[in-house]
């Protein structure tokens, strides 16, 4: 059976102990607390890949979407040659859930949609 195209769906690395080279420059990276209190700002911070993604004409990331569970929260959208796909955004959780798994999905011009999630604990 054939494998998938990059473009069928949302790829995620298929081992997180052994990426690819592509894997690291698409991959979404997450930086934020590991708990977060219930109505409270806090900072996430995402980065584009362990490694740098080019950002070129040809080839460059065009925007991150940052999810809690299903439920859409943010997109940022990035323009070739002029930024850095980096972005530090505030959220605030709220809702009775005591762990929320937060998502990021990025958008490259020519290796399709990557994801990237983390759980976080929520207190009251």
């Amino acid at each position: 059976m054939p494998e998938k195209g990059l473009f069928c769906g949302i790829n995620k690395p298929k081992d997180a102990s052994s990426k690819t080279d592509l894997e690291k420059k698409h991959t979404p990276v997450i930086e934020c607390p590991d708990s977060v209190k219930t109505g409270e700002p806090f900072q996430v911070t995402i980065k584009i890949g362990e490694m740098p993604h080019v950002m070129e004409e040809g080839h460059h990331i065009q925007w991150v979407d940052v999810y809690f569970g299903q439920s859409f929260n943010e997109r940022i959208e990035f323009t070739p040659v002029f930024t850095k796909p980096e972005v530090t955004i505030t959220l605030v959780k709220g809702g009775k859930h005591r762990t929320s798994t937060l998502r990021v999905i990025e958008r490259c011009n020519l290796h399709g949609l990557w994801e990237s999630s983390k759980e976080i604990t929520v207190n009251e």
